[in-house]
């Protein structure tokens, strides 16, 4: 789908999309694949977080600077753009775990427990569910919010409204993801503290740090884009 057909004009939405989508789809592969545990604990609740969560943050990153550019509209059509590439993502993972292995991958080189357990997670149960609840109520949640603070602030303290709107999305993004995937048994309830405290730490954690880049990536394109509309 090509963001520029009514928007002509605009030379990078497309890129900022691209990397939006891009950044959502290996996210959640990395969710599924892997548990890290950092080794510590806060106030005896264990810090773990899923592979997805160094990655994910820069989606809601983007989602701001999309926002902030170009508008809730555009910004609307981009999240349901990057739903639409995790449902085929989930397709093909399950078409591919539903196809016959070949004998000696499957068995000698044990390719097809591998297969199940890092990638078959996209493709079935309760992590699909979850990624795309959590996707869908928290990326809209973000850049609603960044819209209703930027009316208030009437347009100033760009990083009140990136970081307060990362503040609610992350934490319903955060809080349904690890729920819904709890409830289905991907997770078990003795680290569903952990996960949530660790992952929304995290992500907050990474936005604020990558604010300057917010800051300095919406101005450019401000600069380019809206200026020459």
């Amino acid at each position: 789908m090509s963001f520029s057909s009514q928007t002509p004009s605009y030379k990078y939405l497309d890129v900022i999309a691209a990397f939006f989508v891009g950044i959502l789809i290996v996210s959640n592969i990395a969710s599924s694949a892997k548990i890290v545990d950092l080794g510590f604990s806060i106030f005896s609740i264990p810090l773990v977080f899923d592979g997805g969560t160094l990655l994910f943050p820069l989606a809601y990153i983007l989602g701001d600077v999309l926002t902030e550019v170009y508008g809730f509209k555009t910004t609307r059509r981009v999240i349901w753009t990057g739903f639409a590439a995790m449902i085929l993502a989930v397709l093909i993972f399950f078409v591919l775990g539903a196809l016959p292995a070949e004998s000696f991958w499957a068995e000698e080189t044990g390719g097809d427990a591998a297969y199940s357990a890092i990638l078959g997670g996209m493709s079935y149960g309760g992590i699909v569910l979850a990624s795309l609840c959590a996707y869908l109520v928290g990326e809209f949640s973000n850049a609603a919010v960044l819209v209703k603070i930027k009316e208030k602030t009437k347009g100033r303290f760009l990083w009140i409204r990136t970081i307060g709107s990362s503040l609610v999305g992350q934490f319903l993004d955060t809080t349904i993801f690890v729920l819904i995937a709890t409830v289905t048994g991907v997770f078990g309830w003795e680290i569903f503290w952990s996960l949530v405290i660790t992952n929304y730490i995290l992500k907050c954690g990474i936005e604020a740090i990558f604010t300057p880049f917010t800051y300095w990536i919406s101005n450019f394109l401000k600069k380019k884009e809206i200026s020459n509309n």
